[in-house]
C-alpha cells in the first residue's frame, strides 16, 4: 500500500481586529461603585444640591477613572435644556502673552463654574456666516473678540440657543452684552507721554502682518488724535516683524527726521529698538522709544523700555457676567469697560 505525505499548512493567524470594547455608560459606573445611576451623575456633574459624602464621592470618581468613563455631552444638554459650552471665537491675529494671559484665567474662572470653555478658530469667516458656523455647535454663550458681528448675527446665535453673547470691542452691539475696549486709548497715552517728553517729530509703527489693523489703526487714530493742535507731527511707520524690516527703516531713520517712535507694543518696539541701536542712534537722547503691554522683556532691557500698561479685568469678572447672563438671559445687557491704561516711564524715553 503506498502512503502519501501530505503538509497540512498551519492556519494563519487571524487578520481580525480585536472587537471594540463596549462604550462605558453611567451604570457602569453605578455597578462598579455600588450606587445608583442618580449618584453617579450628581457627582460627575458637580450638583451642589444633593448632599453626597465625600467617601461616596471618592468612589464615585475612581470608578469613572478606570472604567475611561465620561459623561455624555449631548445627553447632558438634552437634560439641562442647555449645553455648559461657551464658545470663544479665536482672535483673527495671533494672541499676545497679555491676551493669553487674560484668557487662560477666563477659562479657569469658568471650569470652576462648571462650564467648558471651547476655542473656535476659522479664517476667513465673518459676520452673519461666522455666527452661523458658531451657532452650529449650540454654545450656552458666545465670546465674539473684535468687530466681528452685529444685531444680526447676535439674534442668529440666540435663536439657536444661546443665552448670553458677549462682545469684546470698541463698541456695543445691540442685544449683545458688551466688554468695551478702546484701543485709541493706547495710542493716545503713549504721544501725549513722548509730547509731554519735549519730542516733536512721532513716528507710530503699524505692523504690515494681515489682520492686525484692527488694533493698530485705533492706536494710530488715538496717536493723531492726542497730538491734534500741538505743535507735533505723527509719521505712520510700517514694519513688518522681521530683523531685516527692522533694520532697514532704521537704516532710513535719520531722513526721517524723527525724534521718537511709538513701537505699537513691546515686542515690536524692542525690535526697533535694537535696530535703532545698531545704526548709531542714540536712545533716548536721539530717539525716544515707547511700548504697550509692559512684558518683562521690556523691564530687562537696557536701556528699560517705556511703555503703555494695559490693565485687564480678572478673568473671573467676566466669568461671573457670563454666568450671570446664561442664567437670566432676559435681562438688559450691560457693559464694562474691558481694559484701562497707564503709561509706565522708563529709560527709553
Amino acid at each position: 500500500m503506498r502512503y502519501v505525505m501530505v503538509q497540512i499548512p498551519n492556519k494563519p493567524a487571524s487578520t481580525m481586529p480585536p472587537a471594540p470594547r463596549p462604550v462605558p455608560t453611567s451604570a457602569d459606573v453605578a455597578r462598579l461603585a455600588g450606587v445608583s445611576r442618580a449618584t453617579v451623575s450628581y457627582v460627575l456633574n458637580n450638583t451642589s444640591a444633593v448632599r453626597i459624602s465625600e467617601p461616596t464621592r471618592r468612589r464615585v470618581r475612581e470608578a469613572a477613572r478606570e472604567l475611561g468613563y465620561v459623561p455624555h455631552a449631548a445627553a447632558r444638554t438634552l437634560r439641562a435644556g442647555h449645553s455648559r459650552m461657551v464658545l470663544m471665537p479665536t482672535l483673527p491675529v495671533p494672541a499676545g502673552p497679555l491676551y493669553s494671559r487674560f484668557v487662560h484665567d477666563f477659562q479657569g474662572a469658568m471650569s470652576r463654574l462648571d462650564y467648558t470653555v471651547v476655542q473656535y478658530g476659522a479664517s476667513g469667516v465673518g459676520g452673519d456666516e461666522a455666527a452661523r458656523a458658531w451657532a452650529e455647535l449650540r454654545p450656552v454663550a458666545v465670546l465674539v473678540p473684535g468687530t466681528g458681528i452685529g444685531p444680526e448675527g447676535v439674534a442668529i446665535l440666540k435663536r439657536s440657543g444661546a443665552r448670553a453673547v458677549v462682545t469684546l470691542g470698541p463698541e456695543a452691539v445691540e442685544g449683545a452684552h458688551a466688554m468695551l475696549l478702546d484701543q485709541a486709548d493706547v495710542g493716545r497715552g503713549a504721544a501725549g507721554h513722548l509730547h509731554a517728553r519735549g519730542r516733536r517729530r512721532i513716528g507710530v509703527v503699524v505692523p504690515e502682518e494681515p489682520g492686525m489693523e484692527l488694533f493698530s489703526a485705533p492706536r494710530l487714530a488715538g496717536a493723531r488724535e492726542a497730538l491734534r493742535g500741538t505743535d507735533a507731527t505723527v509719521t505712520e511707520l510700517p514694519l513688518a516683524y522681521t530683523e531685516e524690516a527692522a533694520d532697514a527703516l532704521a537704516a532710513r531713520w535719520r531722513g526721517l527726521g524723527l525724534d521718537a517712535v511709538f513701537g505699537y507694543n513691546d515686542e515690536y518696539a524692542m525690535l526697533l529698538l535694537r535696530a535703532l541701536r545698531d545704526a548709531g542712534l542714540r536712545v533716548p537722547e536721539d530717539v525716544a522709544v515707547i511700548g504697550a503691554d509692559d512684558l518683562l522683556l521690556g523691564r530687562l532691557l537696557r536701556p528699560r523700555l517705556s511703555t503703555v500698561r494695559i490693565t485687564l479685568p480678572l478673568g473671573r469678572d467676566l466669568a461671573s457676567l457670563v454666568d450671570r447672563a446664561v442664567r437670566n438671559p432676559a435681562a438688559a445687557p450691560e457693559s464694562h469697560a474691558l481694559f484701562s491704561v497707564a503709561v509706565v516711564h522708563r529709560d527709553s524715553s
